[in-house]
């Protein structure tokens, strides 16, 4: 068929988690739990750091920028999947597609990066703790955050990019909660093999390199708290498995559903739901909430709204 007679596709039609209605309504107030609890968690964690000078550290500092993006990666296709746990028809306009491709690959993007820097932060604070004040001072921080949003946004514009003027004729059903990059680029009416490749060297070469880098550093922090203090590596131990086990509940499906482009399997929809539901759950509990000085300060925030 000749280029100019085909029709443009203006909206995609989404694939839900499961096609039984009463489960469509069970996910529903499953789902809308879950996500009032990762805002309200996130924000509450972000209040606590900037409420309470105890913690304006760059670790804090750190932590505090990752509740943010966590809310922004559980936001930007999370309240439409619930929405339309209660549509029967659940569709998306093709501008809306490509807003949730640019945001996905912004948040995740800039959420990868800034977990490389909070490994950097705790490498720097437990194997050069005499330099840690001079490294890791306010200017660092800044720079670690801001570079964080900037590759996040540039690695999102170099996807979006070659998608949005792919020619889309049908069919347009994607088979996910969401506009999710691999899925939606193999509905163009083209050939879309060379930008497959092009999406595995970008997307599943960041995810892979970042969760490496983050092993790496992990393992060099252990292995020098293991040469100074037993007692501390027990406690390092502990604490950095809680960590590796969140990274990897992100890095994991990230990597699978971006460095294996070619592949169709109905579990990338699952997968999906655990970077964009369940780890920015998971990120409080574990970087904060069993930090005791982070509980300190909830106690304290919530003793001053109590008293006033």
């Amino acid at each position: 068929m000749d280029q100019g007679n085909k029709s443009r596709v203006t909206e995609f039609v989404l694939n839900s988690l499961s096609g039984s209605r009463e489960l469509q309504f069970f996910y529903f107030a499953f789902f809308t739990v879950f996500y009032l609890s990762i805002v309200l968690g996130n924000l509450f964690i972000l209040l606590t750091i900037i409420s309470e000078p105890m913690l304006h550290t760059p670790m804090y500092f750190l932590l505090s920028n990752l509740s943010f993006l966590d809310v922004c990666l559980s936001t930007f296709a999370t309240p439409k999947m619930i929405f339309d746990f209660l549509m029967e028809h659940k569709t998306i306009s093709f501008e809306g597609c490509m807003a949730q491709i640019f945001f996905l690959h912004v948040f995740a993007g800039g959420e990868m990066m800034l977990l490389v820097a909070m490994a950097y932060d705790r490498y720097v604070a437990i194997c050069r703790p005499l330099h840690y004040a001079t490294i890791m001072n306010v200017h660092k921080c800044i720079v670690l955050v801001v570079g964080s949003w900037i590759i996040g946004v540039l690695h999102s514009i170099s996807q979006l990019v070659f998608t949005v003027n792919l020619p889309f004729c049908g069919p347009n059903k994607v088979d996910s909660f969401f506009c999710d990059l691999p899925l939606v680029i193999k509905l163009a009416c083209t050939d879309t093999y060379i930008l497959q490749v092009l999406m595995l060297s970008d997307s599943g070469l960041m995810a892979m390199m970042s969760f490496f880098l983050l092993l790496i550093s992990y393992t060099v922090i252990l292995v020098t708290v293991r040469r100074r203090s037993s007692a501390g590596m027990a406690k390092a131990r502990a604490t950095l498995t809680a960590h590796i086990t969140v990274v990897t509940l992100f890095f994991g499906p990230c990597i699978f559903i971006y460095a294996w482009p070619f592949s169709d399997l109905p579990v990338d929809k699952l997968l999906s739901i655990f970077y964009t539901v369940f780890t920015p759950l998971l990120n409080p509990l574990i970087y904060t909430l069993r930090n005791k000085e982070v509980i300190s300060a909830m106690r304290k925030l919530r003793n001053r709204q109590i008293s006033s």
